[in-house]
């Protein structure tokens, strides 16, 4: 496949307000944008749904067939691809800052220092964090949320009586995530860098050296590798062992003169679809190198802020602080 063909094959996208989120509902690709509305898009029409009227959408998921947003209003709302709302919560004010859904139906938010878990039945059950919350993700296996905060990360287990597992670590935890096999703990934080544990004996693993903040963190399909945003090139850690990165050197793709702000793995082959500060959106494949541009860069564009790939790895959203989008629908 050659690199000239796929800007062929990418459907150019105005989403009219810059974009926070990026997903599919089922087959629907969906856009969430900072102006509070949730934009559907088809090659036959498109559809605007205002989730936070009066707001903005400051986090935002893409879960089975509903996009789950939180806002500058204090309300988690989940809209359908035919256009439905329904209030999940409403912090009566209070950001949202955090979401995390998972397959089952469960969603997990935050507002400061309030982290709040509703099952797929809708009960709902609340965890004060040792300090404000800044990120969330559900554990693969089993009914617990890990919670990055100041000084490390916990894992809270809500429909079970033991207490929180503290992981800790001195400094401000930013975006957190755990890998598929449950068996690492990854952040990023305030200081240009990352940390991980190792679940089992929360075995710390530092990761530095990068020129910017770390704000996207996206794992392999098999989770054996780690992208990561902050410098010019996707840095992508090593996890294929017990040890993760330890004593291990990252490898580094799609390297420019410009700053990697999005990265977001192939859900089924090492491939990592990587967005840049300068509107730039690439594909880089893992095992040899290969780089295929799907979106040069515009004039005058912005950051890309938002990737997703479809469940099939046929189809690549993404979307841009200016507004700008696209959709790409990969050759056979």
């Amino acid at each position: 496949m050659a690199a000239a063909f796929l800007p062929a094959h990418l459907m150019p996208l105005d989403a009219g307000a810059p974009v926070a989120a990026a997903g599919f509902l089922g087959q629907a690709p969906a856009l969430a944008l900072e102006d509070g509305t949730v934009l559907f898009v088809t090659l036959a029409a498109e559809q605007r749904v205002a989730a936070h009227p009066d707001a903005s959408i400051l986090v935002a998921v893409a879960s089975g067939d509903k996009f789950i947003t939180g806002g500058d209003d204090g309300r988690v709302v989940a809209v359908s691809a035919d256009g439905a709302i329904h209030e999940i919560a409403d912090e009566k004010g209070k950001w949202i800052d955090a979401l995390a859904t998972r397959d089952d139906g469960s969603i997990a938010w935050s507002s400061g220092k309030n982290v709040r878990s509703r099952d797929p039945a809708g009960g709902i059950k609340t965890f004060i964090a040792p300090s404000s919350v800044r990120g969330l993700a559900f554990m693969a296996k089993g009914y617990r949320i890990a919670i990055a905060h100041y000084d490390g990360a916990t894992l809270w287990f809500p429909n079970a009586a033991a207490p929180p597992d503290l992981f800790q670590w001195k400094g401000s935890h930013l975006s957190i995530t755990a890998s598929p096999n449950g068996r690492f703990l990854a952040t990023s934080m305030q200081e240009n860098a990352l940390h991980a544990w190792r679940v089992a004996d929360k075995k710390d693993m530092r990761m530095s050296g990068y020129p910017a903040k770390t704000r996207s963190l996206s794992w392999s399909f098999d989770g054996h590798w780690l992208a990561t945003s902050g410098a010019d090139a996707a840095i992508i850690w090593p996890f294929t062992d017990k040890d993760g990165p330890i004593n291990k050197a990252p490898l580094e793709s799609g390297a420019r003169n410009a700053k990697v702000t999005c990265v977001a793995f192939h859900p089924k082959s090492l491939v990592v679809a990587q967005g840049y500060d300068d509107g730039v959106v690439l594909l880089c494949r893992i095992p040899d190198g290969a780089e295929i541009l799907v979106r040069a860069s515009p004039k005058d564009a912005r950051a890309i802020t938002a990737l997703a790939w479809d469940h099939a790895g046929g189809k690549l959203l993404f979307g841009a602080a200016d507004g700008t989008a696209g959709l790409l629908d990969m050759p056979a």
